[in-house]
This record gives structure tokens, sequence and C-alpha cells, in this order.
């Protein structure tokens, strides 16, 4: 029996981890020079494998496709995901804000150890092959069609798993190619949005040219949603050329994102003094200066210097300067209005592909009977934290899963 699995992420590894020691030929297929290159990546600052947090949290990271994630996570969780990094010499542990990380902080060194562990299984690597869909002279959904460095080619296989990722970081390998070759096999695509990403603002040239790369540190972000509930984060962002990024606000991006595509701007609102409440900002802003100019008072005050006294500037008229209640609001919750979210291939991650109405309970594509999906080309979306890798993880075991008792 043969299995060709197309997609080196972490989808398509663990398929394989999973199809390992069935008796099964496993072929694992990436048009890359080489696999995980986005998994490195995102390991680059310290390799965020899984989040902590209590079950009922975690779940529901994933919004709307809790239902569809769950199961999966039910059999392969953040518990799981740890024990099995450790199975492979590479020992976790709970960062302050609850996520988990290897010891070392590193992707390579968990990788490197994986890549032994499936070719000493069997499973044989495929580099610089892109999969060009379906040779049409033949009617199979098992016949794949590659490109190669020796020319096109068609192979055969007995069950496909498809881990090609979603639209974002192209030049790593996912740059959404798979879209019209299932589109043409009559498979529904929810359209590929991006997740997790920055937004645009339109900044003066005065403000971007001295303020674009500058950290905000310790701020709260809220937004209302469209049932009026505020959503809140506290955290830290990043001022850019073209608007707003950071952790921050890829905790928000999903809802941001919406309402952008429903009404054109989204209005996200800043504490710069999330320490202090209105009142006291109030008070202390209405504090005699004497003879200190406005801005060494906001700094001696209310702490309000570099980056956040440029946001001030850059939002705020001058008439607001002179009314302190307008200032000291305007400190306690500053408006920005956000126009557009950055592009796909920009984004951390991808939202949207292909839909589980669409799969069935093993994640076989009901109607390409052997064809298997996983890892971020399925339609959800999680924010940073662990959330995403970890539902890749879970979903590449289950495709595995799903091929092995297909075939047996």
């Amino acid at each position: 029996m043969k299995v060709a699995i197309i997609g080196g992420g972490p989808a398509g590894l663990m398929a394989a981890e999973a199809l390992a020691g069935s008796g099964a030929q496993i072929d694992l297929y990436d048009a890359m020079p080489s696999v995980g290159r986005k998994f490195l990546l995102a390991g680059k600052g310290g390799l965020n494998l899984t989040h902590s947090e209590e079950r009922e949290t975690f779940l529901s990271r994933y919004g709307s496709r809790r239902a569809d994630i769950e199961p999966l996570l039910d059999s392969f969780g953040a518990d799981d995901l740890r024990a099995w990094a450790e199975g492979l010499g590479i020992e976790t542990f709970v960062g302050s804000s609850g996520r988990v990380f290897p010891r070392e902080m590193k992707a390579a060194p968990l990788l490197r150890a994986w890549l032994h562990r499936l070719r000493e299984a069997g499973v044989r690597f495929h580099m610089r092959h892109r999969w060009l869909g379906w040779d049409v002279a033949q009617a199979s959904s098992l016949r794949l069609l590659f490109a190669t460095p020796d020319g096109e080619k068609t192979l055969s296989a007995d069950a496909v798993i498809l881990a090609l990722g979603g639209g974002s970081w192209a030049k790593l390998g996912s740059d959404g190619a798979w879209v019209p070759l299932l589109q043409q096999r009559g498979i529904d695509i929810a359209p590929l949005r991006p997740a997790n990403c920055g937004f645009d603002l339109a900044w003066s040239e005065h403000f971007r040219s001295r303020f674009a790369g500058h950290p905000l540190k310790t701020v709260i972000a809220s937004y209302l949603d469209t049932n009026g509930n505020e959503i809140r984060r506290q955290g830290e962002c990043v001022i850019t050329e073209s608007g707003i990024e950071g952790s921050l606000i890829y905790a928000l991006s999903a809802p941001l994102r919406d309402r952008i595509e429903a009404d054109g701007s989204a209005l996200l609102h800043l504490d710069l003094a999330p320490g202090k409440s209105l009142g006291r900002v109030t008070a202390e802003v209405a504090h005699p200066r004497g003879s200190r100019s406005l801005s060494s008072h906001l700094q001696s005050r209310v702490g309000i210097t570099g980056v956040k006294a440029g946001l001030l500037r850059e939002v705020l008229g001058a008439e607001a300067y002179a009314d302190p209640a307008r200032l000291a609001a305007a400190i306690k919750a500053l408006p920005l209005q956000l126009i557009a979210p950055r592009p796909l291939d920009e984004a951390i991650s991808t939202a949207g592909g292909v839909r589980f109405e669409d799969l069935d309970e093993h994640l076989m594509l009901r109607d390409l009977p052997g064809v298997f999906c996983a890892g971020e080309m399925l339609d959800w979306e999680a924010p940073t934290g662990g959330y995403l890798l970890t539902a890749c993880f879970a979903s590449g075991r289950a495709a595995g899963l799903g091929a092995r008792r297909r075939m047996w």
C-alpha cells in the first residue's frame, strides 16, 4: 500500500508519523528544498508549541470552528503534544504567560530529531516536488502530477494526505496554489483571508518617518464586537510604516478584519496608561504645570512620552490639548481607525480553506475518496499562543490515522 503526503510542515510530518509502522510505503513530497521551513521561522524567536491553560479556555480560542477542532484535540491535545516532544528528547516548560516552549527555545533541534525518527521508520522524502494536481488523463483522484527537477511526473497512491498550508509566507511554501486545484474537483473552499495580521492606518508622513518600528509597551487595546460587547487585551504592539502590528493586535485581528470587511473600517481604542484610572489621569493632566511644557508635564505626571506622546499628537487636534478632560479621555481610550488588514502573504496564519462540511470524521474529502486534508489548509483560525501549532499537529495525526484506517 502506498500513501502520498503532500506538504512537509507539522501537519504533514505528523501524518507521516501516524502512518509509520503500518506497513505502508510512505512518501512525503514538498515543493521546497527542505521541510518545515515555516515551522523553523515560527521558532526563530522561541518556539511556542502549545499553551497550558485549562481545557475550556483553550478550546474557546478556535471560535466558530471549536466543534470541529475539539475532537481532534481530544485525541491529541496540549499535554499529548508535550509528551510527544519529550519522547523526541525535547524537554518543555511553561512560561510566565502560560505558553509552552522547548527548554532550548528553538525549533531546529526538535525538527532534526523528528526527521531522524521518521527516516528510521522508513518515511521517504522527496524535495522540490511541486504538486500540480491530478493527471488529467486519469479519472482517479489518486493519480498525482508533480513538477520535479527532472520534469513532470505522474505518481499513484492508495491514499493521499494534503497538508499544503494556508496562503501566507509564500516564500516558505504556503502559497495557496492548491485552492484552484481542489475547486476544479468540486471542493468548496472558504476564501483565504489574513489571520494574526497587522492593519493599515493613515499615518501622516511626519509620524511615520519618526515612529515606524517603535514598540508600544504596556497598553490595553479594546474593541466593541458586533453584539456591543467590549473585548479588552493588554500587551504590546509595534508602530509600522503602514499602521500597527504585534501580538496585542494579532489577538484581536479576526473580529477587526471581519468588521473591516463588513463596514470598510474598524475602530480600535488604546489605553496608553493602563495602570491609572480615568479620574486619576484627568487629575494629573489638570494639575498645574507651571513653566514646564505640556510634553514634560505629561511625561512626569502620566508617563506619556516617546511614541505614546507621538500617537496623541497624531490623533488629537490642538484644541484637545487645551482641554484636560478631553486629553485625559484620549490617553485612556485613543481612537485608531483601521482601514485594511495587511496582505495575506504577510499574515502569520490564514483563515479560510477546505470546509469541514466537505470532510468526514477522519478528515477525508467526501467527494474524493482516499484524499485527506490537514493543517492550516482547513477552514479554521486561532490566535497565536500555541493554538495554531497544536491544531496543526492534531489534524495531521487525525488524517494519518484516517488514511491508516482506510487502508487496513
